[in-house]
């Protein structure tokens, strides 16, 4: 049976068994709109975790502050709580890379997903023998863990996601890409505060101690979920055509080198920006919301983390808005786009912060500085996992995406350090400690846009497979033997 036939595309998938086709486009394959889109959500969704586990620890530390007051603000766990996430998040990006390339994009998928399930639910009772350090510091450890399973949300899932949407309709890809994984990040950012805020609500400001774990608990919902859609998943068309078992490293590292540079740049900018605003935007609410210089005025913890909510709602609109830029634009242009404007309104930001940084405009704060965080959605959070899925060959895009994700968590990691640096280096003045942070952010945006321009690839619809021939051809050309590639599947049925 030749390999393009009709009678080979009738008999693709049938309940008995597989065939393979080598040389058909995968968007030609005879399957339905819901057999293409399902593994594309399947596999990407579960970032919604990440969103709602890295926003939520930002509500759950304002609420411990609350409750021990200078025990925990003074203690390193505050900052740990939060950064220790980050290096779990990195060790699990690193490794579930390789483990997707060599092994499987589906078992890495389930073993990530069953992590997060584990080790949400043990953050939620972390217990520590009763005292404030041994708590803090359990809940350290479970959130390291926790922090692998979201890192192999990375290179598993978003790697697969991106795989599948080679199966749809041209001019479409980009934007269910974004749909399935950073639409689903920014609407956890949301739940990540929303839920403590209902929380709070509902057991009221006297029973505090069960806010904070209940919202951490509720961490647990979403990923068995996504664990029983996983379990029905297939491998991507493309990781069957080009998977492989051995890696010549050296050949990988010259073709990819200054591409995979490019992207973790980037990537490292605009996660040590956004994580950083999203952990402290609660912190800058209560500056404004609590002036220190009228100690005696308070707002109800409920409040401040409902301006939180607003504030990260702005996300899912830059990111609903960018999606369809990401394909009319091209990848590549519509980050540029949004970075430069975000980069304008944070300078913009800096100029009337006065203005802003009282009670009574706390409205325009939070309206200009969502406007700010829209901007990078429809930038670099729409894009950058966009740009690193495609831009590299599939048979090494679970490393390559992973290394490169890695750096985006590493700025995440470096910001939460910087960002208190920048805050202090306002002085006493409460509105110099907001103009710096915005005054550093918006240089870097401009940095991020210059970067992008000059050395990424213009990224078009049809990359992947693109990518995937040339690479093919780069190895052959260097003697590499790549008649082993392909899953053993694929290699005997085609």
């Amino acid at each position: 049976m030749e390999k393009n036939s009709p009678s080979a595309l009738e008999d693709y998938q049938n309940d008995d068994r597989r065939v393979y086709v080598d040389d058909v486009p995968v968007a030609e394959l005879p399957k339905s709109f819901w057999a293409r889109i399902f593994p594309v959500f399947a596999c990407g969704a579960g970032l919604f975790s990440d969103g709602y586990l890295q926003s939520v620890i930002g509500s759950c530390t304002t609420i411990l502050a609350q409750i021990y007051g200078s025990r925990f603000t003074d203690s390193p766990a505050r900052t740990n709580l939060t950064a220790l996430t980050f290096v779990g998040t990195i060790v699990g990006q690193i490794s579930f890379g390789f483990l997707s390339d060599y092994w499987s994009r589906k078992k890495s998928l389930l073993v990530s997903t069953t992590f997060m399930i584990v080790f949400a639910a043990l953050s939620a009772g972390a217990y520590g023998g009763g005292s404030l350090n041994g708590m803090t510091s359990a809940l350290t450890a479970y959130r390291v863990l926790v922090g692998i399973g979201i890192g192999g949300e990375y290179p598993s899932g978003s790697v697969a996601a991106s795989e599948a949407t080679a199966e749809l309709k041209s001019g479409t890809r980009n934007r269910w890409f974004i749909f399935a994984t950073n639409f689903q990040l920014d609407i956890g950012f949301v739940a990540g505060t929303l839920v403590p805020m209902i929380v709070v609500l509902a057991t009221t400001e006297n029973h505090l101690r069960a806010a904070w774990r209940i919202s951490l608990g509720i961490a647990v919902v979403i990923p068995v979920v996504m664990l029983i859609m996983r379990s029905k998943l297939k491998e991507p068309e493309e990781y069957n055509r080009a998977k492989m078992t051995k890696f010549p490293y050296g050949l990988i590292l010259r073709y990819y080198w200054f591409r995979l540079l490019t992207v973790s740049i980037i990537w490292f900018i605009y996660d040590m920006l956004t994580y950083s605003f999203s952990i402290f935007s609660t912190q800058w609410l209560n500056l404004i919301l609590n002036p220190s210089d009228d100690p005696s005025v308070t707002t109800p913890l409920w409040i401040t983390l409902g301006w939180g909510t607003v504030i990260n709602m702005f996300y899912v609109p830059g990111s609903a808005i960018g999606a369809p830029l990401s394909d009319w634009l091209g990848p590549k242009y519509c980050l540029i786009l949004g970075v430069t404007l975000q980069g304008t309104i944070g300078f913009i930001m800096t100029g009337i912060y006065k203005y802003l940084d009282t009670k009574a405009h706390v409205a325009g704060f939070v309206v200009i500085y969502g406007i700010f965080l829209a901007l990078g959605e429809v930038g670099p959070g729409n894009n950058i996992g966009l740009v690193a899925s495609k831009t590299s060959s599939t048979s090494v895009r679970g490393q390559y995406y992973g290394i490169a994700a890695a750096f985006g968590k590493l700025g995440g990691f470096v910001g939460n350090y910087i960002f208190p640096h920048l805050i202090a280096d306002g002085g006493s003045s409460v509105i110099k400690q907001g103009q710096v942070p915005f005054y550093f952010s918006a240089g870097m945006c401009y940095l991020s846009a210059i970067i992008a321009f000059a050395c990424l690839p213009n990224i078009t619809q049809n990359f992947i497979e693109e990518e995937d021939g040339k690479f093919k051809a780069y190895l052959e050309e260097k003697g590499f033997d790549t008649s082993t590639m392909g899953t053993k599947e694929y290699r005997e049925n085609i």
